[in-house]
C-alpha cells in the first residue's frame, strides 16, 4: 500500500498520522461593497432635517449723509420688556414716565403663566384699541432690551415667546436710561 510522508522526521509507526489544517481565508470585498452600497442608499433616501432658525430682520445700512428721522408711535401700542441677570424681566407699557393704565412697570417669569400670558392680555387690548381708533392694522409693539447681565438664552426665550402670541413687530434695543436701569436692578 502507498503511504503519504508528511516529513515528520520521527519514522515510528505507532504514532498517527495527522493532516495539516489549513488558514481558511475569507474574503470580505463582497461584504465592504454591499456595505458601502446600503450606506449610500440610506445617505440618498433619507430626508434631511432642514435646520430651524428664526426670522430676524435687521435694518438697512445707514447713510451717513441722510438726516436719521424719529418715527411716532402711539404709547398705547408699546410694551417695553427690560432683560437682566437671573432670569429677571419686567415689563412696562407707553413710556415709564408716563405708563399707561394698567401698565406699570412689574416683574414677571418665563413662560406660559408669565410674560405670555401678559403678551396675549396686551394684544388684545392694543387691537381693541387700534379698532376703536379706526386702525384695527396697528397691532402690538414690543421693545426688548436685554441688560448687559442677561444671558443669549433668555433673548431667545422672549423672542420663542413673541413667535407664539404673534407679536406683529419687536426690536432688540441695547439703549438704556438712568430710570430703566435703576428698576432692572431693583433701586
Amino acid at each position: 500500500m502507498a503511504e503519504l510522508n508528511t516529513g515528520d522526521g520521527g519514522g515510528g509507526k505507532d504514532k498517527k498520522v495527522r493532516s495539516k489544517k489549513q488558514n481558511s481565508k475569507v474574503d470580505l470585498t463582497a461584504m465592504v461593497d454591499l456595505a458601502f452600497l446600503l450606506i449610500t442608499f440610506f445617505m440618498l433616501t433619507t430626508t434631511l432635517s432642514k435646520p430651524h432658525a428664526m426670522d430676524l430682520s435687521l435694518p438697512d445700512k445707514e447713510d451717513p449723509n441722510k438726516k436719521q428721522q424719529d418715527i411716532k408711535v402711539d404709547e398705547n401700542r408699546t410694551m417695553t420688556i427690560l432683560m437682566g441677570e437671573n432670569n429677571k424681566l419686567v415689563r412696562y407699557v407707553g413710556l415709564l414716565a408716563t405708563p399707561v393704565a394698567g401698565g406699570a412697570p412689574k416683574d414677571f417669569t418665563y413662560g406660559k403663566d408669565g410674560i405670555r400670558a401678559e403678551l396675549i392680555k396686551r394684544k388684545a387690548a392694543v387691537l381693541a384699541y387700534s379698532t376703536a381708533k379706526g386702525k384695527p392694522k396697528n397691532g402690538m409693539i414690543v421693545i426688548i432690551k436685554p441688560g448687559k447681565k442677561s444671558n443669549y438664552r433668555n433673548l431667545v426665550d422672549i423672542l420663542d415667546e413673541m413667535a407664539i402670541v404673534g407679536v406683529p413687530s419687536s426690536a432688540i434695543v441695547n439703549d438704556f436710561s438712568p430710570e430703566e436701569k435703576k428698576l432692572l436692578e431693583g433701586k
